[in-house]
């Protein structure tokens, strides 16, 4: 496995354990409210998007890997999902 997909995957198991054991710690914000400019894609440069964030995430992001710094993920759960959580249907292979 790439190095690229072995972090994803370690990163993965990292935030399951985290959710499941200590839900009360996790900080989850939604990305739209720290947005403060944005821009789509054109023919002169890429789509990108400008966060206001803590002092304490800036360090983190710019660390060291390994410093024992914060996990920090951008995450996306798709719209789908979001609906099958209201839903009452039971689908097959769900747990609930």
């Amino acid at each position: 496995m790439d190095p690229l997909h072995l972090e994803i995957r370690n990163a993965v198991s990292s935030l399951t354990f985290a959710l499941d054991k200590y839900p009360e710690r996790v900080e989850v914000v939604p990305l739209a409210q720290l947005v403060t400019e944005s821009a789509r894609k054109n023919e002169k440069r890429p789509a990108y998007v400008k966060l206001s964030v803590p002092d304490d995430v800036v360090k983190t992001l710019r660390g060291k890997p390994g410093d024992g710094q914060d996990l920090v993920l951008f995450v996306v759960v798709p719209k789908e999902i979001l609906e099958r959580k209201e839903s009452r249907i039971i689908l097959p292979g769900e747990v609930r």
